[in-house]
This record gives C-alpha cells, structure tokens and sequence, in this order.
C-alpha cells in the first residue's frame, strides 16, 4: 500500500566527518528548522514474503527502526522531515500531538509511527494515516503487546473506512486488521463482500485463507505464501519464487514492492 509523501522542499547538507568516516547527513526539519544529523537509509532487498497485512518479510521488516526520521527539537516524525504538509506544523504543535509523544506506556519506536500517523489524519491523508498506525501495531506485536497491538489494528482499519473507497488489497488489508484484533465476525463477512468482488492474483486466495482462519478463531501471523496451495511433488515455480520473496510481478506483489518504494524514496 503506497504511502502519501507530503510535497515540500528538501533541505540537508553533509555533516563534518570524523576519522575519515563519513557523518549522516543534516537535515532540516521543515517544521522547526532544526537541523540534525539523519540516517540515509537503502531499504534491503526483500528475501521473504510479507505477511497477509503487507508487512514485508525479511530483510526489510528488521529495518523498522529506520523507516522514519524524527526531529528532536520538534518531535516531527516522517520518511523525510525535510518535507511536509502546509497543514502539519498546526498538527505537530498541537495538544493531541504533544500528548502523543509524551505518552510513556508505548514503546517509542510505535510513538514515532503513531506521531506520522497523526500528522498524515490532520492533513486529510487518511489512508496513509491507516498504514502509520498499522505499523505502530507490528512494533507492539513485537513488543509482545498484544492489547495495544488489537487497539492500533482497530485504529487503523475505522482510518481505512474513513477514508476513499477501498481496492481489494486494502480490504485485505482490514480483514486481516480485524481477524488478527479477533473481530471474527466481521472479518468473516468483509472478506465474504470482498471476494464477491472477484478480486485477481493472489488475493482471492489470501481471503479465503483469511476467512477459514477467521471461522477457526485463529488470529496468529501468516504470510501470503501460505495462502498458496501446496505443491504436490516438486513445488511450481510461483512456490519457489514466493518463498525466495522474489516474483513481485503485477497486482498484490506489485503494489508491495511499490509501497516499499515509495516508503523509502528520498527525493
């Protein structure tokens, strides 16, 4: 799922280096003007298939904790705060917003997602606002949060409804938010509307997955290479292709790739 990137200019400079090794560089906070060091980071290759949600596989998903910059004079967080919304310094300097920030019984990795996805709701971008708050649950499902984990995925899903129509990826998305929030019913016939849609590729597959684990009252992790069928002898080449995380060809897997693309894109 693409993420909004706020238009805006962007603003860094080489820090001094040290020893001969290059320093992150500058970069100004397009809210406050605070310049601070940043990492430059190049998002890995993809070696595994994501999971249902999107959530990318291995060597990426390791990565979550440079998906985001983050201001410390502010606390503006975004893919490049060099960039941002006309609107998002009203939403950064904001009480919610403080609050947010502040709030010490969420992991701080979840805070900074929770902080984008904020900014992303006030500036009307509220699908992107969704895909934020998705992320703070997988750092709580990491944390071995799981009640934070199920308010985050619920969060996210009524972000989703608020929001423009729905392709069939995202409604994929919200039913997998749902099961995995153990919102059984509703999963079931989301994903029920969803398949009268006669959706392509692999999704078809992957609801019906999602529907079957709904009906058994599973809300366990499982990755679109388990909505495949299994091989009968030697396993086809999509089989191998997914397990090795490559393939990424049209439809659901392109639109992965692409979402990460667009995540990571420094412009």
């Amino acid at each position: 799922m693409p993420m909004s990137r706020p238009a805006g200019p962007t603003s860094s400079r080489a820090a001094p280096s040290a020893g001969g090794k290059a320093a992150p560089p500058l970069v100004c906070c397009a809210i406050c003007g605070t310049e601070s060091q940043q990492p430059v980071f190049r998002p890995l290759p993809i070696e595994q298939p994501p999971d249902l949600d999107l959530r990318p596989g291995e060597r990426l998903r390791g990565t979550m904790s440079r998906w985001l910059q983050v201001c410390p004079e502010c606390a503006y967080a975004a893919p490049d705060i060099s960039r941002a919304h006309p609107s998002a310094a009203e939403a950064v300097h904001a009480a919610p917003f403080r609050a947010l920030i502040a709030e010490t019984t969420h992991p701080p990795l979840a805070r900074r997602f929770l902080a984008w996805a904020y900014v992303l709701e006030e500036t009307g971008a509220l699908h992107a606002a969704a895909e934020a708050t998705l992320q703070a649950a997988w750092v709580a499902d990491d944390a071995m949060m799981p009640d934070l984990a199920t308010q985050w995925r619920l969060d996210a899903v009524a972000l989703w409804r608020a929001g423009p129509p729905l392709d069939v990826e995202q409604e994929l998305r919200v039913v997998d938010a749902l099961r995995r929030a153990g919102e059984w019913d509703a999963a079931v016939s989301t994903a029920e509307a969803t398949l009268a849609r006669h959706p392509p590729d692999m999704i078809g597959p992957a609801l019906m997955l999602e529907r079957r684990l709904a009906n058994a009252r599973d809300a366990g992790r499982y990755s679109m290479g388990s909505a495949m069928p299994p091989p009968s002898h030697r396993p086809h080449v999509s089989h191998q292709k997914l397990q090795a995380g490559r393939g990424f060809g049209d439809g659901l897997m392109g639109r992965f790739v692409n979402w990460a693309a667009k995540l990571f894109r420094r412009e």
